[in-house]
């Protein structure tokens, strides 16, 4: 799954070490749209240190479902 322009720069602004509650809290107080929001709810309870944390999770998750329904 690529990462939407929206929720891209909500990272870029977003300060890190940050964890997922502070991640939810913020994206609903920016208004990202729901998907945006769906996707960082669906983040492991964590501590991120930094944003390609994040980007690497949501990518490489969508890159595993994808595999898995070829197969």
């Amino acid at each position: 799954m690529n990462i939407s322009p929206r929720l891209n720069a909500f990272l870029r602004d977003m300060e890190f070490p940050a964890t997922k509650d502070d991640l939810v809290r913020e994206a609903e107080r920016d208004g990202l749209s729901l998907k945006d929001q769906a996707v960082i709810r669906d983040l492991p309870a964590h501590n991120f240190n930094a944003r390609w944390e994040i980007r690497y999770l949501v990518e490489g998750r969508a890159e595993l479902v994808g595999a898995a329904s070829a197969a």
